[in-house]
């Protein structure tokens, strides 16, 4: 007979009332009572079911990638693939239905020392999606709709940059149209990388 009490609450609801407290307010903002209440149980179920806070906050942020992340990935072309994605993203942070932004860049800027890992465990996630954007540039290569010679590198730096903005814009209030036309002007640079017919080299 397995010792102990049977839980007594939903595990799949109270992660899920977990991310969004974390997204909310960020790791070092979110207190282990705010948690409890947020989820509705007690400190011991908590630690039975999750481990620790930082285990709690490491499932979250998987849940929230699970639900809420979109990878750069098909389309025709690597061009409409990146406008896509950002247009996506764009209609995440801005969505009313949840805390603004992305929980990836914005619930763990700004930890102390002693929440380093957490720190580059965000970081490690975030550069992950800069690969998966490689990817998916590398492909336009080997497609034929991005030139051989592209600074595939700038294009990530660039493009990854405009992601995170448009989710500190969102923090700060913007709606999904205001971000449509941060696309849209990041979307007006694409020849500057690629060097098409008829526009300047960077």
């Amino acid at each position: 007979m397995p010792r102990g009490r049977p839980r007594t609450f939903d595990r799949d609801a109270a992660l899920e009332k977990a991310m969004l407290v974390f997204w909310e307010r960020g790791y070092e903002g979110v207190s282990m009572s705010d948690l409890t209440a947020a989820m509705d149980i007690n400190s011991p179920s908590l630690y039975a079911a999750f481990g620790s806070k930082e285990a709690l906050f490491r499932e979250a942020v998987e849940r929230y990638g699970e639900r809420f992340e979109v990878r750069c990935a098909g389309r025709e072309t690597a061009r409409e693939a990146v406008e896509e994605w950002l247009l996506e993203r764009s209609r995440t942070f801005a969505d009313q239905a949840h805390p603004p932004g992305c929980m990836v860049v914005l619930s763990g800027l700004n930890c102390t020392a002693r929440n380093t890992p957490i720190r580059e465990f965000l970081a490690q996630k975030r550069r992950a999606h800069l690969d998966a954007l490689r990817v998916r540039l590398a492909q336009g290569v080997a497609d034929g709709d991005i030139p051989e010679n592209t600074d595939l590198d700038a294009m990530v730096r660039f493009f990854g940059t405009v992601l995170h903005g448009l989710a500190i814009q969102a923090l700060d209030g913007a709606r999904e149209v205001d971000l449509r036309t941060v696309v849209d002007a990041a979307m007006a640079a694409w020849p500057r990388f690629t060097q098409e017919k008829g526009a300047a080299a960077p």
